[in-house]
């Protein structure tokens, strides 16, 4: 396809905005190591929940959810819309302990709640684990992503995407910190939603589809139209459903949607000036990112059914693309093919800008756990401020580089998606329970973090043969959990003293806790609700029934109300 110069001065401007953007607040930004990590510890919920949604709208999302939708149906959409439950838990319940406790990183977690060297050894090993291991795969997903819309829209080499996206991005997430992305984000959000909205628009209307009255009739789309799974079917409504419903959202960590909060969610709170602005941003961050964005991308999905119906029919419509990457998740950015000159423009800038809003924050992110629970806490305890931020921007260079070579190793968002669950399959009730239950220690998280690696390992290359992905997801879930219980029995309890000060720093919050902690799961209950009802309000709109749509957003109005009351009565300290 070829861009017109009104194209690429859309583009050109998004990625000027973003460098200028990076290096207007380097200064500001060079201050300290708060200020690159967590930009100073003073921002509002508006616009950490803005940038949390605008990192996780990234380029590989629309592909995830279309490999989906083409395989599966809208339901299989549950394997991820089950972390809801996560999310709101979190935003209610665990958004003012994270705020209260006071840290650089959830890592630094490790030394405040348990003791000794195996809490220092927790410490530095889940700071590589995570902020490399991890963060790189995420990153690499996201990578692999950009390549497909550009060989896909351009005809370029996946080797040339990389070097040219890695390359604007690290320079504006090296100048600019947490501050920078969290300006840039609010951007790059619109940007983004434009551009997903048009998209899907112009799907709808292709020629081949005819409007969404034709689409939602074709023969081979009403079978991929509801939005729970067929219950007559066991191999459908378990996987899709009962497991995430049941077992997935508390027993697995995976990025963005942590039992108990963790990662750049984390590092939002933190960054949050208050309590109450914590908990409204991550509330915001969920409402917005299961309810407001799914729509534009399933369409889309369910366009691209009648335009390629099978992967021979991209195949032969994309001759150029490289084999190894004609996967059902490249029909998104085959669907982009349609777009009118001048669209275009806009919809590659919104790729852009999803990109770079994503791999920015990761690599913020995981700069800030080498740099302050590696680097600072074993390396180098007497670093100048001057220098904590220098190791940051070195490291954001040095991960990026890392990602990039992954990046070319990947060949679905399916792949790297499952492969980032089953790792952390049965660690997620740990991060829930570990704030309350003083039994838990730091042996608890260095075997969990052991036994579900080896599962998972061994489970992938060693397991029984015919078994499903969720049989082998329930199997590591039991196996992980039963194993960090009984380790957390038999092994000795974290120091007294440790405990005694942990508890200190959330006084307020462990003492009488039974009630703060039952008013939380009900407003996060509510929201859950609100979300799901706002989620299915939509769906049942767009599909015509109006009736199912009046009543799911009446619930969504009340649920929304409710939640609001509960983080209005939260304290602004």
């Amino acid at each position: 396809m070829a861009l017109t110069l009104f194209d690429w001065s859309i583009v050109a401007a998004v990625l000027l905005t973003i460098l200028f953007v990076g290096l207007y607040v380097s200064k500001r930004a060079s201050a300290n190591s708060s200020s690159f990590f967590l930009g100073g510890r003073n921002m509002p919920w508006w616009l950490l929940g803005t940038s949390m949604v605008a990192t996780t709208f990234a380029t590989d999302t629309p592909n995830l959810v279309t490999g989906l939708v083409r395989t599966g149906g809208v339901a299989a959409n549950w394997v991820w819309w089950a972390f809801l439950i996560t999310g709101m838990l979190t935003a209610c319940v665990y958004a003012k302990l994270w705020r209260r406790l006071g840290v650089t990183t959830d890592i630094e977690f490790y030394e405040r709640r348990y003791s000794g060297k195996p809490a220092a050894f927790l410490r530095g090993f889940r700071a590589i684990y995570l902020g490399v291991f991890f963060n790189v795969m995420i990153m690499a997903n996201v990578t692999l992503a950009i390549t497909k819309f550009g060989n896909v829209l351009f005809n370029v080499s996946p080797i040339i995407v990389v070097i040219v996206a890695a390359t604007v991005t690290v320079i504006f997430s090296a100048a600019g910190g947490l501050l920078g992305v969290l300006i840039t984000d609010m951007i790059l959000f619109v940007i983004s939603m434009i551009g997903a909205i048009c998209a899907a628009y112009y799907a709808v209307n292709h020629e081949s589809v005819g409007g969404l009255d034709a689409l939602l009739s074709a023969p081979d789309v009403i079978s991929k139209m509801d939005l729970l799974p067929d219950f007559s079917d066991p191999t459908q409504w378990i996987p899709l459903l009962l497991i995430p419903l049941a077992v997935q959202w508390w027993s697995a960590w995976y990025p963005g949607a942590e039992p108990g909060g963790g990662g750049y969610v984390a590092q939002r709170m933190l960054s949050a000036k208050n309590e109450r602005h914590a908990a409204g941003a991550t509330t915001f961050f969920n409402f917005a990112h299961y309810a407001l964005r799914p729509w534009p991308w399933i369409l889309v999905a369910l366009a691209s059914i009648v335009v390629f119906p099978d992967l021979d029919s991209i195949r032969t419509a994309l001759p150029h693309v490289d084999e190894s990457l004609i996967k059902d998740d490249l029909a998104y950015p085959a669907m982009l093919t349609f777009l009118p000159s001048g669209l275009l423009g806009l919809v590659v800038a919104s790729l852009v800008a999803a990109y770079v809003s994503t791999i920015s924050t990761s690599l913020n992110w995981g700069a800030s756990y080498t740099v302050n629970d590696v680097y600072l806490r074993f390396i180098k305890p007497d670093a100048t401020p001057k220098q904590q931020v220098m190791m940051g921007r070195l490291m954001t260079v040095c991960l990026m580089a890392i990602t990039c070579v992954f990046a070319l190793m990947l060949e679905s968002a399916m792949q790297a998606f499952n492969l980032l669950l089953s790792v952390g399959a049965g660690t997620g009730l740990l991060f829930l329970v570990r704030w309350f239950w003083h039994r838990v220690n730091a042996w608890s998280e260095i075997s969990a973090m052991i036994i579900s690696f080896s599962v998972s390992i061994y489970m992938q290359f060693f397991g029984p043969e015919g078994w499903a992905d969720w049989q082998i997801f329930t199997v590591s879930v039991a196996i992980t959990t039963v194993g960090w219980i009984t380790v957390t029995l038999f092994t000795g309890r974290t120091d007294q003293k440790v405990l005694d000060e942990f508890d200190a720093s959330l006084v307020s919050e462990l003492e009488g806790d039974e009630q703060s902690v039952r008013s939380g799961v009900i407003a996060a209950l509510w929201a859950t609700a609100g979300v799901y009802s706002l989620l299915f309000g939509t769906g049942n709109l767009l599909y015509g029934e109006y009736h199912i749509s009046a009543m799911c957003l009446a619930v969504m109005l009340i649920a929304v109300w409710r939640t609001k009351n509960y983080i209005m009565s939260i304290p602004e300290k």
